[in-house]
């Protein structure tokens, strides 16, 4: 497997995200099964790999979670502020 880009990453939707996620952790799963009938080669590396893809992935959903809560914050503090003058002016 190869290694994630982020900025490959940040182009995809969160459905393609949470996909993405649980093929990897099928794909990591057979690895680990894989390692403990000793049909793995340890030096690749594959398990390391996939375990950093997987923790890339869930970065690329928390930094969208969390961008979209900022915005809704934002949105939120701008129409508070805009009432907050409309009151005030009335």
């Amino acid at each position: 497997m190869k290694r994630l880009k982020t900025q490959e990453l940040s182009k995809l939707s969160h459905d393609d995200l949470i996909a993405r996620e649980n093929d990897l952790r099928s794909e990591l799963s057979t690895l680990r099964s894989k390692a403990a009938r000793g049909t793995l080669k340890k030096e690749l590396g594959e398990i390391k790999t996939v375990r950093r893809n997987i923790a890339r992935v869930m970065t690329a959903i928390s930094i969208e979670r969390n961008s979209a809560v900022a915005s809704a914050a934002r949105a939120e503090d701008s129409s508070k502020s805009t009432k907050e003058k409309d009151e005030s002016q009335s």
